[in-house]
């Protein structure tokens, strides 16, 4: 980062001048040889002058001093004239693409050329983190029993729970979210979330492009949030309700602010969701049962079918699933495909006859009566509501 140039800063490098001084306080006389040096973002070297002091000043362009001591190099933006001491090694760095400044030194002599400038990252604050697109960003509560069979994409994803308590499984690892704990989905991620029949949950969901160096710190963590952070997520979703010609770039703004302060708290390894070598196969069979079960649930589907297709027992499969995610694989199964039935509701164009058929119940009556146990109203029921709203 350039430094200001002063007095103080600049005490243990050399003199700032008083630029109200004649001349802006250069020496004059026949022992003195000025000139006017022009540098260009190319070929930048340091330099030392060992017959004497050196003085600088800028002419034209945006001028960075880079000065040495002791093996350490501190940067200033060059706005003043500046005495340098004899042996003192320096460079000049255009802030942009050139630059040029005024220089004095010993008549007769030159200055020493050093190694090349190699290193001047430090020089203008840059975004260690870009945000770009944000694709979606829902603000809902759900019934106890919601289930979301899972999805992977090539964005991230953020959840974070409001209220309640939500499910979150990513690749084959379970999870618990509660109020006021944020996870990251990353790219490529296959995820799925679902609540317990006794729990019902109000979460946001955001997801988006992200660039940095620092992005592979923020899946397969849960971070607790403080009310400073909670209080950037409340501003985006007030924003999302409120969509003005700025509303975008004050969600950009905020998710950023958010991303920013939770990767400082990555340093904590205690919210690293652990995954020892010996639950990587069992998370892969998890992960590969929720993918089989989401791609094929028009199928006939069992535990023994399932358990067959990803090749372990199916009293094996019901233990990972108690383990991993707290629910049966049958009742899992179950709601799938009522999930599944509701959005064929909503679409219209299928009766409740060809619905049951389409996911394989054995009758429409099996069909209703799990649809009744598991949303407390008949299918035709939920189909009147939805024309309702």
């Amino acid at each position: 980062m350039v430094e200001n140039l002063n007095k103080l800063t600049f005490s243990g490098y050399g003199r700032v001048l008083r630029d109200s001084l004649p001349n802006r306080g250069f020496p004059s006389g026949a022992q003195w040889q000025e000139s006017v040096q022009y540098f260009s973002a190319e070929g930048l070297c340091f330099y030392r002058q060992s017959a004497g002091p050196v003085y600088l000043d800028f002419e034209l362009g945006m001028t960075v001093l880079a000065v040495r001591r002791e093996g350490e190099t501190a940067y200033f933006y060059l706005d003043k004239p500046v005495c340098l001491p004899a042996g003192r090694e320096f460079a000049i760095l255009p802030y942009q693409t050139e630059c040029s400044v005024r220089l004095a030194q010993p008549a007769g002599a030159q200055l020493e050329v050093l190694e090349p400038v190699t290193a001047a990252e430090n020089l203008k604050l840059g975004d260690r983190l870009r945000v770009g697109e944000i694709y979606t960003l829902f603000y809902r509560e759900v019934e106890s029993g919601f289930l979301f069979k899972g999805e992977q994409h090539s964005m991230f994803e953020l959840t974070y729970v409001d209220r309640g308590a939500l499910h979150c499984v990513v690749d084959g690892n379970g999870v618990e979210l509660h109020q006021g704990q944020l996870m990251v989905f990353g790219p490529q991620q296959w995820h799925m979330q679902y609540t317990d029949l006794d729990m019902t949950a109000r979460f946001l969901t955001v997801s988006f492009d992200l660039e940095s160096e620092f992005a592979a710190r923020l899946p397969d963590r849960v971070f607790d949030l403080s009310s400073a952070e909670a209080a950037q997520l409340r501003q985006i979703v007030r924003e999302s309700e409120n969509m003005d010609a700025y509303s975008g770039d004050f969600i950009r703004s905020y998710l950023k602010l958010l991303l920013l302060s939770v990767l400082r708290d990555t340093g904590s390894e205690k919210k690293r969701l652990k995954t020892p070598v010996a639950l990587n196969h069992e998370n892969e069979i998890v992960s590969r049962t929720l993918q089989y079960v989401a791609d094929h649930v028009c199928d006939k589907l069992s535990v023994e079918i399932v358990s067959r297709e990803v090749g372990v027992s199916a009293s094996h499969l019901t233990a990972l699933f108690h383990r991993q995610m707290n629910i049966s694989p049958g009742e899992y199964i179950r709601r799938v495909k009522l999930e599944e039935s509701k959005r064929l509701i909503r679409e219209g164009t299928m009766n409740f006859s060809q619905i049951a058929a389409q996911l394989n119940y054995s009758t429409i009556h099996h069909f209703s009566r799990q649809f009744k146990d598991k949303f407390g109203m008949s299918p035709s029921e939920y189909a009147k509501s939805i024309q309702s709203e």
